[in-house]
């Protein structure tokens, strides 16, 4: 049942809301829920990563402007539908792209440019820490980071005080707690799932590998505390009540849960928490996560080991490419479109141009893409070189065009999904997926259920994504009855009444992606040519 214009006005007056803001890799969005766990009112805020001196990064004064539009412009919408100011918000939660690298000193300067998890420098240290802890670290971690600094001898680490991801970052700043949830820290250093902590033997084994370094800190000592969903990491201070909303109006002492990852919010926000579940996010990157029953059988370099933002673990496939390169693509059609005096609408631009893909040949009709924006770990790339290849024997034609961009921006995806469903016959009863793709029916999902071999449902918050998932993590710390799980509260409460679709994979577009992979796997030679040769 919805709520009703009075119900939302009266939540609003009287604080009983939840707002969740999540820092994706192209927008900050804010999104303010009732208790019913509709979106009342949202924010957003365009941004774009840049290639500083080798290294992906975004700028503090980027991540500040961004945090205070995409509240400012929530704050508005309501101000413009509902005719209230904003003073009270009953929770608040804050989430942001996982992994990366932050590194301060004692009076919080940013000792170098953050570190974001696009980068692709961090393989020698992967590598050794991976075969030192006898877990798989992949190149996106915190944890890699700093160990290539230290291999690297750069001149900051004797003044690190804490390191944090950009999610801690925010809260830290905010409330002042060096804080983070247990879903994001699992992608900072490994988490021992019977403690809900860092796993403290792996910590020694760091700390005995740097030990001759001499550096005056202890691995222990500069990671945020870990936090489990459910519990209150904070509470906003008088400074960041005034950093988060410009005008003023905002009072302090709203309680704040523990900021997670997009991994964990993308989990909450299509109810996969639970153990043989999954879920899929599809962005800037892509990636796939279920929950598992038992430990894997062995270290995989393709394979995360993260958790839920309850602790549980979680087998994740993450490929740092997946809608960038569709996404150039499409501004070249809109280019074309605009020069022939026809300004087209972003949502009829999409809509026209995935459905297209549906009138393909099952394999894409012979072409090949890479969408490699940037590196991509899973199949080995260090450096990003979108390409495009046919043959004269190839079908070009504008189907088989977008068909062969979907189909790759899946590709290093179903290559880790592989050895979880095939080696380790790991079970999965279902997969849910959401993303921005997803707002187009049926196409996207389509092409997912092709690529993963099975069912893949779309709920109806589909679009809303990770930000309405941090803010379901908030309501749940403030409105959780005693000994609720999070799994109980979205099931019984969320998820009771949410519409969703799932489709079976297509056994025609089945066999169209696997031809279509066997053609990628052997195109990988030409692609790393390309980022060998190509250096444009």
């Amino acid at each position: 049942m919805q709520s009703n214009r009075l119900e939302i006005i009266q939540a609003i007056n009287e604080g009983d809301t939840s707002l969740g803001i999540e820092f994706g890799s192209t927008r900050i969005k804010a999104v303010l829920i009732d208790k019913r766990y509709e979106t009342i009112a949202s924010g957003s805020y365009e941004w774009e990563n840049l290639l500083e001196d080798g290294f992906w990064t975004y700028n503090l004064v980027d991540i500040i402007t961004g945090l205070q539009t995409a509240y400012s412009e929530m704050k508005q919408e309501v101000e413009r539908n509902y005719g209230i100011t904003i003073r009270k918000i009953g929770s608040i939660g804050f989430s942001a792209m996982m992994h990366g690298y932050m590194a301060f000193d004692h009076t919080g300067e940013l000792l170098v440019p953050f570190r974001t998890w696009r980068n692709s420098t961090t393989g020698v240290a992967a590598k050794e820490l991976t075969d030192q802890l006898q877990f798989n670290i992949p190149e996106r971690w915190s944890i890699a980071h700093l160990y290539q600094a230290i291999l690297n001898e750069e001149k900051h680490l004797p003044r690190i005080d804490c390191i944090t991801t950009l999610a801690g970052y925010i809260h830290w700043l905010l409330t002042g707690n060096k804080a983070i949830g247990i879903g994001d820290a699992s992608g900072m250093f490994p988490i021992d799932e019977s403690t809900h902590d860092y796993n403290e033997i792996m910590i020694k084994r760091f700390d005995e590998l740097i030990a001759t370094k001499g550096y005056p800190w202890m691995l222990k000592e500069i990671l945020p505390k870990v936090y489990v969903s459910g519990e209150q990491a904070g509470e906003l201070t008088e400074v960041g009540a005034k950093i988060l909303d410009r005008s003023g109006n905002l009072q302090p002492g709203i309680p704040i849960c523990p900021p997670e990852g997009d991994a964990g919010t993308g989990m909450v926000a299509t109810n996969s928490v639970q153990k043989r579940t999954g879920n899929v996010s599809v962005g800037t990157s892509v990636f796939a996560m279920i929950v598992l029953e038992k430990e894997l059988s062995k270290v995989y370099p393709e394979i995360d080991m993260v958790t839920t933002p309850n602790g549980s673990p979680v087998g994740m496939v993450h490929a740092n490419n997946c809608s960038s390169d569709l996404n150039a693509w499409l501004g070249l059609f809109r280019e074309f479109s605009e020069a022939m005096g026809q300004k087209v609408e972003t949502n009829k631009l999409f809509e026209v141009m995935l459905n297209k893909a549906l009138e393909a040949d099952p394999d894409g009709g012979g072409l090949l893409s890479y969408g490699y924006f940037s590196g991509e770990n899973i199949t080995g790339f260090e450096k990003g070189r979108p390409l495009f290849v046919r043959s004269p024997e190839s079908r070009f034609n504008l189907a088989n065009f977008m068909r062969t961009h979907l189909f790759t921006a899946f590709g290093a995806l179903n290559i880790g999904m592989g050895i979880l469903t095939k080696e380790e016959n790991v079970a999965i009863d279902r997969i849910l997926a959401h993303g921005g793709l997803f707002k187009t029916p049926l196409v996207v999902q389509k092409i997912v259920a092709a690529a993963m071999n099975t069912p893949v449902s779309v709920m109806s918050t589909a679009g809303e994504g990770g930000p309405w998932g941090m803010a379901i993590l908030a309501s749940y710390m403030l409105n959780k009855n005693q000994k609720e799980s999070l799994e109980d509260f979205l099931d019984q409460k969320v998820f009771k009444d949410m519409d969703g679709q799932e489709i079976y994979p297509d056994q025609v577009d089945i066999e169209g992606y696997e031809t279509f992979i066997e053609r990628y796997r052997k195109g990988l030679v030409i692609e790393q040519a390309a980022v060998d040769n190509l250096m444009l």
